[in-house]
């Protein structure tokens, strides 16, 4: 299920910044060595769940002196909701930093864990402590900028949305402006609301005609998006079904967008000509691509509907039933563009 794909997401666009691993970040005693290796293993295997045991394993071995195994405890804590194993590597890490960089990262790694907690637990509490760890994290680099998004979430979930549109407009100023997560903070800033949704991860992908799409420069439209590949049998069978949705609402406020998961690009595209499949369509190569990691994606067909403002509203594993759904949503959009039309301009 797609629940952490903020903090996840922030994770990844800063920790090249602040936290290359190096050898010598892994455990130095022999013992802690091994467990370490093993998690690594377990990662391999796809078992997370002992690979995050073998990685606390390790730092314990090491006197809570591992980064790298810190590193990974924090970031398949947070995969698998064990707060208590995020929130104690997190500590560990800010006890440990030495210069400024080390200190920001390791307060904004913390900052994400209680952020991401918070969603899950909805406690004000949580965000509170979160929107701590990020001003420590800014006291140390104050030009952070994930830090300064980070904490424009969790002051947007505390509803002090004056406050939190001021870290977005901050974090927008230092933000080219066709990056996607500018985008977003753009958003947050008209509709600081939008901040405490479970709102769909912000991309941008060109589609095989060339169509550059994002998700926030579609806004005021439903957005549908199905993962699926020549090689699936179901995919295939529901394939219908998503042609006839693109032909329903075709001059709808509503794009059907379908991620494909081949490895073969030229088989996808003799494909999906022969099958004459008009709407939007892009090519991830597999389920390591990079929309598919961002949906979390494991299992295909799998279809994502988004709502006129970025809102994830429905999730589906195989070949559902949402054309009701999607009108509803339709519907909703349209009221949407008639208020906005009939609004004064400024």
């Amino acid at each position: 299920m797609l629940y952490l794909w903020i903090p996840l997401l922030l994770v990844s666009l800063i920790a090249p910044v602040f936290a290359q691993e190096s050898s010598a970040e892994g455990p130095t005693s022999e013992k802690a060595q091994r467990s370490y290796r093993e998690g690594l293993d377990y990662l391999q295997h796809r078992m997370t769940d002992a690979a995050l045991d073998a990685f606390r394993k390790a730092d314990k071995q090491d006197g809570g002196h591992c980064l790298a195994c810190q590193k990974k405890i924090v970031r398949f804590g947070i995969e698998l909701g064990d707060w208590k194993a995020s929130e104690s590597a997190a500590g560990e890490m800010v006890e440990e930093a030495q210069t400024d960089k080390e200190k920001a990262f390791a307060h904004y790694q913390y900052g994400v864990i209680l952020l991401d907690e918070g969603v899950s637990k909805h406690k004000d509490e949580v965000f509170a402590r979160s929107h701590d760890e990020m001003t420590q994290a800014l006291a140390a680099v104050p030009r952070f900028p994930e830090a300064i998004f980070g904490d424009g979430l969790a002051l947007a979930h505390l509803k002090q949305d004056d406050a939190a549109k001021q870290r977005f407009q901050q974090f927008a100023e230092m933000r080219q402006s066709n990056t996607v997560d500018r985008q977003r903070a753009l958003r947050y800033i008209s509709q600081p609301e939008l901040a405490r949704a479970r709102m769909a991860p912000p991309f941008a992908i060109t589609t095989v005609d060339g169509q550059r799409l994002s998700l926030d420069g579609l806004q005021g439209k439903v957005v549908l998006i199905d993962f699926w590949a020549t090689w699936c049998g179901p995919c295939r069978d529901a394939m219908p079904h998503i042609r006839e949705l693109a032909r329903k609402f075709q001059g709808e406020p509503l794009i059907v967008l379908s991620v494909s998961l081949d490895s073969d690009q030229q088989k996808w595209r003799e494909f999906i000509a022969k099958n004459e499949m008009t709407w939007p369509q892009y090519f991830d190569g597999g389920f390591s691509g990079g929309l598919a990691k961002l949906f979390d994606v494991h299992a295909i067909p799998h279809t994502f509907t988004i709502d006129a403002d970025g809102v994830l509203q429905d999730e589906q594993i195989g070949d559902g039933s949402i054309e009701g759904k999607l009108k509803k949503l339709v519907k909703h959009a349209q009221e949407l563009q008639t208020a906005a039309e009939a609004t004064p301009k400024q």
